[in-house]
This record gives structure tokens, sequence and C-alpha cells, in this order.
């Protein structure tokens, strides 16, 4: 993997760049949707490519294991292959679904013991076998195996949890490096800083991570129920620390505005389900504010779902139309609702690239956020 500069903005620690690896190029800022069961919800990997047209997804290490299984997977030849996407895959360790696990799972030194949330059975993840996971999931960026812990959260808790964090890493890349490759093209592991919303803690651990010498670092433990100025605080702080020539991925973020708010910290990759989970309830993310589709108000509404035409549903279809679909429960409305939120994120996205590399990024930043922060 290779990662490359191409601009700062002048106003803020916002960059611009491209990751190449060997499934292609990856323009950052990036929002990565995430298709945690080898699916994006609501949408078709056909209309994924050509609307939303994302340069990486992301798949989850927990839900693919379970579920169609790792056995599989090798057999189709890959996750690649097996759900016919040629462009980069990003996979997540399942540390944050063995967190979200807490009443069925039990962490020790080794590893963690948890049971399925599918029928009840128990399994463990310790970090050799989660990288031999990913090893057979054949993702392009693979993440090394954390604890993500709550918010709030006890300082000792959170300072052991980061220790174990830091020591499973380092028995992830010792690990890694006796694992060979499945399917002839190179990953990249990614150790993840934590320390909850503690100061001293996420700066020894930005410290640990970047003393790594990965080929990028992530920033996790955020985004789980603490107000957003402890969130960019956390952020502002590590990406201070972590090497300003590798890219930094910060975990499960977030709304719209959050990612701005990140891009201008020095952030260069998201993933959040928010854009297809909120889709499937009705809410729409535009540029101009916030819709839900399910209010009354819209029922007699026939101007197109956003006049900016991002993809194609956004004027093929109407406001009437389309709450008319979520009244009566149909599908398609789903599907409609997911391209518009996924092809505005992206779009988002790309916006903040064109003006940091035009180098306005702080006062359009500042503009978009005042416009999204509405309820139309």
């Amino acid at each position: 993997m290779k990662f490359e500069l191409a601009g700062n903005d002048p106003g803020s620690s916002a960059r611009a760049g491209v990751i190449t690896t060997d499934h292609g190029r990856i323009e950052t800022p990036i929002f990565m949707p995430v298709g945690t069961v080898a699916s994006v919800k609501g949408i078709s990997q056909k209309e994924l490519k050509e609307e939303v047209n994302p340069d990486i997804i992301l798949g989850n290490t927990y839900h693919l294991y379970l579920r169609p299984q790792t056995e599989i997977l090798k057999k189709a030849g890959g996750l690649h292959k097996f759900m016919n996407w040629d462009r980069n895959i990003l996979t997540d360790s399942g540390g944050y679904q063995v967190y979200s696990l807490a009443a069925r799972r039990k962490i020790k030194e080794e590893g963690v013991r948890f049971q399925s949330h599918i029928d009840g059975s128990y399994h463990n993840f310790t970090p050799e076998n989660v990288m031999e996971t990913q090893r057979l999931i054949g993702a392009d960026i693979i993440m090394a195996f954390d604890e993500c812990t709550p918010y709030p959260c006890d300082y000792r808790y959170a300072k052991n949890s980061m220790h174990r964090t830091h020591r499973w890493l380092d028995r992830c890349i010792t690990h890694l490096e006796k694992t060979p490759l499945e399917y002839g093209y190179s990953q990249s592991l990614f150790p993840i800083v934590q320390g909850s919303t503690f100061k001293d803690l996420r700066e020894e651990s930005a410290e640990y991570i970047a003393s790594a010498g990965a080929e990028g670092n992530a920033i996790g433990g955020l985004s789980v129920g603490e107000p957003a100025e402890e969130m960019y605080a956390m952020t502002e702080l590590v990406t201070n620390i972590l090497p300003k020539e590798k890219p930094r991925y910060l975990m499960g973020v977030g709304t719209p505005i959050n990612i701005l708010e990140n891009i201008a910290l020095g952030v260069d990759m998201f993933d959040c389900v928010m854009p297809t989970r909120n889709a499937r309830n009705g809410m729409l993310f535009t540029a101009h504010g916030t819709i839900n589709m399910r209010n009354r108000k819209w029922h007699d509404d026939f101007s197109p779902i956003d006049d900016m035409g991002i993809t194609y549903v956004d004027t093929f279809y109407t406001k009437a139309y389309l709450k008319h679909l979520f009244s009566v429960n149909e599908m398609l409305g789903k599907q409609i609702a997911t391209m518009h939120n996924l092809g505005f994120y992206l779009w988002l996205v790309r916006e903040a690239r064109k003006h940091i590399l035009a180098g306005d990024f702080a006062a359009w930043k500042m503009k978009m956020v005042q416009q999204m922060n509405k309820r139309l």
C-alpha cells in the first residue's frame, strides 16, 4: 500500500491524499459504505458502482466469520470474488461487535470468548485467529484486534484495556508475519488507538500505535455515546501524534457534520452505518439539512427528492412518491433512500477534497455545517 499527500488546507489540518493498493486508488478523504455481511444493505453492487461509486467499502470480520463462514469465502476465492466486488475492501477486526455483545462475552488476556447473536453458540477470538480469519476474507486493509471501551468508562478499566489492546497488536503483527497471503495480493494492517476520553491515555496509545510502523493507523473507541466535543478533542490530540505521511481512519463516524469536523482535524477515512440505517427509517441527508420522509408535509410535494441530483433517484422520483412508499412500507422506498444517502455522503467527502485542494476548505466547511444542521 502507498499513501501520497496531494494537498493541505491552509485554514485547518485537512488534507487530501491518494491510497493505492492492489485493487486500485482510493482518493481521500473517503467515506466507506458499510457492507457488514458482504452486502451494503439496500443497494446492489451494480448500483453502488454506477451511482455511488466508492473506491472502497467495509466488511465485518465478526459477521463474516459467523455467516457465510470463512471456509465458504476461501472456496469462493475471497470476499472480493464472493460478492463480485473488484475494488478495495477494508475489514473491521470484530472488536467493536464483541464490545456490543457485553452480556454475551468474556474478555481475558488470551482473547475473547463470546456467544453468537445468531444461535448462541460459543466462539473464541484471539489476535492470532482474527489475523487468520482476515487473511481468508481477503480484504485489502485489515484491522488489528482491539478492545473497544464503553462510554462513560472508569479510568483504570480504560488504562488496562488500552494496554491489552497494545499487547494484542504485538501478537497480531507477530502472527501476521507467519501467516501467508491467500489470494496473491497484499494486505495492510492498521492498528487502533484506544484510551476512551482520557487525554493521557489517548496520547500514550497514539504514541504506541505510531511506533508500530504500520502502513496506516486507526482511531477507535469514539462515537460510542460521548459528546461530539469530546470526540473532536480526542481526535485532534491523536492526529497531532500519528504520522502525517500515513492515512488515518476514524472508525464508526458518523453524521455528515461529524465527518467534516474530523476532516478538518486531519482524518482521511470514515465509515458508519448511519446513511443506510437512517435511510431505511426514512431520514435523508442533504446539503440543506435532513428530511424525514415519513412526515405528512411531503405527501403532496412533487418536487425532486433532492435538486442537486447526486444520484439518478434524486431527480427521477418526487418527495410525494417517496413519502407514499414509506407509508405503505414498500421496499423500494428504502432502496431509493439508501442510494440517495450513500450518494450524498460520497459527494460530501469528494467536495471536501476539492475544497482542500483549492485551499478554501475551512470556510466551505463552516457554511456546510450551518446548512446541514437543519431539519427541513
